[in-house]
């Protein structure tokens, strides 16, 4: 049986009892301070805890789990991420042109994040590149295309993608099931 993400509604619910379950901890913890019970200062930490997986709770309520799933993109992996406005993706060297515009809106969409820093009206840039090796020995980084992407926005209307077609020509050419 597949496991299935709560929904941000969800998580407002379960926020609502833990705050509750908070309160009563707190409560429970002033008592103890009030009449001396030995059992006070975990009730602190509790308190501390309940609070902390509150707010969590209540911040899961508000932001989705969600992750659009774009058609055509191929596994990539992150091989440069500065935290703020530039980023790196490595992408098999097997890559089409389609798969490539679909892998960089992927990653645009994968990688946004409103935490990231940078200064205003400076867009978040992800380049994508493959390594080839013409020879033995010789390995050479080739960059495929870029996208430029809001740090504010996360469903960016003015999203740009940029293929750079004179490395994508450098590409080997795809393998083919009659060549063996």
């Amino acid at each position: 049986m597949p496991l299935s993400v709560p929904a941000p509604a969800d998580f407002l619910q379960y926020a609502q009892w833990a705050g509750i379950f908070t309160l009563v901890c707190g409560a429970i913890a002033v008592l103890g301070f009030v009449f001396k019970w030995g059992i006070r200062f975990r009730f602190v930490g509790v308190t501390g805890f309940m609070i902390v997986l509150t707010v969590g709770l209540l911040s899961l309520g508000f932001v989705p789990l969600t992750r659009a799933v774009i058609p055509g993109a191929v596994r990539y992996a992150t091989v440069y991420d500065s935290g703020a406005t530039q980023v790196v993706i490595n992408i098999p060297a097997t890559i089409s042109k389609e798969e490539l515009n679909a892998t960089l809106e992927q990653a645009a969409s994968d990688l946004f994040s409103p935490g990231r820093l940078g200064r205003s009206g400076e867009p978040l840039i992800i380049r994508a590149r493959t390594v080839l090796h013409p020879e033995a020995g010789v390995t050479q980084p080739l960059y495929l295309g870029k996208v430029e992407r809001s740090l504010l926005v996360r469903e960016d209307e003015n999203m740009t993608i940029t293929l750079f077609d004179e490395n994508i020509a450098q590409l080997p050419p795809p393998a083919t099931a009659d060549a063996a």
